[in-house]
Order: C-alpha cells, then sequence, then structure tokens
C-alpha cells in the first residue's frame, strides 16, 4: 500500500513539473515572438518636398530600428516598394497626381521583419492645391487639328508609347540626385494650361528649357532607354526606365545619341536638342512619369535623394 502511494504521488509530481514546463516554454517562446517582432520597428516616417501640392514628384523616407525583410507602402491608391538607403532609412519615390483634389492622404506602411511578422503604420498627410499658369501658342494647325491618317499615326504611337511605359525594372536604377539635362533656362512650367490656336488642348505635363538646336542633353540619372523614336507630337523622343516605375522622357530631339536598350549613366549625353513634333520653336521638353502619371520635373530635381548603397 505504501509504494502505492509513493508511486502515485511520483506521478502527480512529475505531472506538475511537465505541466509547468510547457508553460514556461510557451511564456519564453512568446517573449521570444515579441522580440523578434519588435526587432524592427517604425521610429519615423518623413518626406520632401515637406508641403505636397497636385503633380509634386516626392520622396518618402522611414527609419526603421532593426532588420527588416522588406518595407513596402500603399499612397494615393499605387504600390510602393522601399529600398534601404544607409543605417535604419529606407526609402521610395512617389508622387501626386495632378487630378489629385486637396486634402489629407494615407501614407499606409507595412514592415516584414525576417522572422515573417508584420508592422504596419499609417500616416496621414495633407496635400495642397498648386497655383499653376495659362499659355496661348501658335502651332501649325495639323498638330491641332490632325487629318484621319495622321490620326491612325498617332494611334498606332500611342501603342509604342505603352509598350515602353509598360516596361519594368524592380529595383532602382537611379543614385542621389537627379540634374537638369540642360544647363540652359526654364521657358515654360509644368501645369500650365496651354491654349493652341485659340483652343483649350491640354495642360503642360513637362518642363521647357531654352535650347538651341544641337544642344546637348544629358541623361537626369541611370537608367535603361525604353524609347528612342520619332512621334508625330512628341517628335524626336527618348524615354529612360529608372526603375520601380520612375521614368524621364525628353522630347522635341534633332539627333539621337542612344538606341532603345542602351544602359545609360547620369549626366551621360543621350541626344542633341532640336524642334521637332508639335514645337513652336527649338526647346527641350522634359517630363518625368511615375505609376502612369505625368509630375513637375522641377519639383524631382530639387529632392535631395540618397545615394544607392
Amino acid at each position: 500500500m505504501l509504494r502505492v502511494t509513493v508511486v502515485c504521488y511520483a506521478v502527480f509530481i512529475l505531472r506538475f513539473m511537465l505541466r509547468n514546463f510547457v508553460i514556461l516554454l510557451f511564456a519564453f517562446g512568446s517573449v521570444i515572438g515579441a522580440t523578434a517582432a519588435e526587432s524592427a520597428v517604425l521610429s519615423n516616417v518623413a518626406w520632401q518636398p515637406q508641403i505636397l501640392v497636385n503633380g509634386a514628384v516626392c520622396l518618402f523616407a522611414v527609419d526603421v530600428a532593426g532588420s527588416p525583410q522588406k518595407i513596402t507602402g500603399k499612397w494615393l491608391g499605387r504600390e510602393l516598394i522601399f529600398s534601404h538607403a544607409s543605417g535604419k532609412t529606407w526609402y521610395s519615390l512617389a508622387g501626386v497626381a495632378y487630378e489629385t483634389k486637396p486634402g489629407t492622404y494615407d501614407l499606409a506602411l507595412e514592415v516584414v521583419t525576417r522572422d515573417g511578422h508584420v508592422l504596419r503604420e499609417v500616416k496621414p498627410i495633407t496635400v495642397h492645391a498648386a497655383k499653376y499658369k495659362s499659355s496661348r501658342l501658335t502651332v501649325p494647325q495639323k498638330y491641332v487639328t490632325p487629318d484621319p491618317e495622321t490620326l491612325k499615326r498617332i494611334e498606332a504611337e500611342r501603342e509604342i508609347k505603352n509598350q515602353a511605359f509598360a516596361h519594368s525594372i524592380p529595383s532602382p536604377e537611379w543614385s542621389g540626385n537627379f540634374v537638369a539635362p540642360v544647363s540652359t533656362e526654364i521657358s515654360e512650367a509644368y501645369g500650365t494650361s496651354r491654349t493652341f490656336n485659340g483652343k483649350l488642348a491640354s495642360v503642360h505635363r513637362g518642363l521647357d528649357f531654352h535650347a538651341p538646336i544641337g544642344t546637348p542633353v544629358h541623361s537626369s540619372n541611370a537608367g535603361e532607354v525604353v524609347l528612342a523614336r520619332d512621334l508625330f507630337y512628341e517628335g524626336n523622343c527618348v524615354v529612360i526606365d529608372h526603375g520601380l516605375g520612375f521614368m524621364t522622357m525628353y522630347m522635341h530631339l534633332s539627333e539621337f545619341k542612344v538606341k532603345e536598350g542602351d544602359k545609360v549613366d547620369k549626366d551621360q549625353v543621350i541626344a542633341l536638342s532640336g524642334g521637332t513634333g508639335r514645337a513652336t520653336g527649338p526647346h527641350l521638353h522634359m517630363s518625368v512619369r511615375w505609376s502612369g502619371e505625368y509630375l513637375d520635373p522641377a519639383k524631382l530635381l530639387a529632392l535631395k535623394l540618397p545615394p544607392q548603397p
């Protein structure tokens, strides 16, 4: 009888110890999981320019303590992929579409840690209304009311441009600040409402520079040439993909110095300026395209951007 009692007591003690061991193991695992989840912590969200307006190019910067696997975001209905700069800072080039109304919009961030935990944060950001000008221009009438044959050409060229714009590079090709393609003065700003031959035709979605025919045109940053062709409205045109949906365009050129598929460096000569296409005279038109939207090149050229690590 005594032996049975001792055995029962021993079994009781063993079960008690095993249960507490399981509880301790679970608690320890929870602490490890919590520590891992907290190893990547959003400590700061910043952007430039500090005052955002419709049409602006912007840079989002996020400070994250720890070593996250990836950081993504959503801004104005478009996906963002952040790249690591240095230290704990991650960044993403983005923009505000011209049609965006003034208001407060959420920048939704998502951080994935090395062990798969997900951290989320939402940052409300105010967008203000930009003040854009208007202008009246005179061009050959064929650029205002194209004939049927020309309309066919325009439609075919639209498909060519769409194919170029669909090009995708999954990481940034650019490094550091974007530079002006020419050193001359600006002749017309982005956002201007333009009237051609007395008829309101469009909003100017780029930046015009004074540039006599033959002026060397430089790539604003490193990337890949995805289009280098003669187009009806744009004239001789070069499009460079800088990665992650960010492109620059150079129009009305007189001569190409690159071809489609070429890799180019920042400040490399890609063409000579001219007056081809729908132009009132020799000049260089520069456009910036992000996720299907045309943004203000002047805002891009003013940004202070990180070099690639």
